[in-house]
């Protein structure tokens, strides 16, 4: 696990987690909701998390693949033969 992946779900929980807390206030302040729609908002935040979060690891980040010298090389070369 890169750092990349660290930084992602510690700012995905903590943007989900102050959803979940906004809709708190909205739903227990203005709007009347009974019980149940509490806890199925707090299930829904939770599998919304765990489904951004498995998304992002499944998506190929091959940025780890490449060497940034020789990328910066390449650019270069390819300048000049421009």
């Amino acid at each position: 696990m890169s750092k990349k992946d660290v930084t992602f779900i510690i700012g995905l929980t903590i943007l989900m987690g102050v959803i979940w807390i906004l809709g708190e206030l909205v739903m227990g302040l203005w709007i009347a909701a009974p019980v149940k729609v509490h806890i199925i908002w707090g299930i829904g935040i939770v599998v919304l998390t765990l489904a951004l979060s498995v998304w992002h690891s499944m998506k190929e980040d091959e940025s780890h693949l490449t060497d940034p010298k020789r990328e910066k090389y390449e650019r270069k070369v390819g300048k000049r033969k421009q």
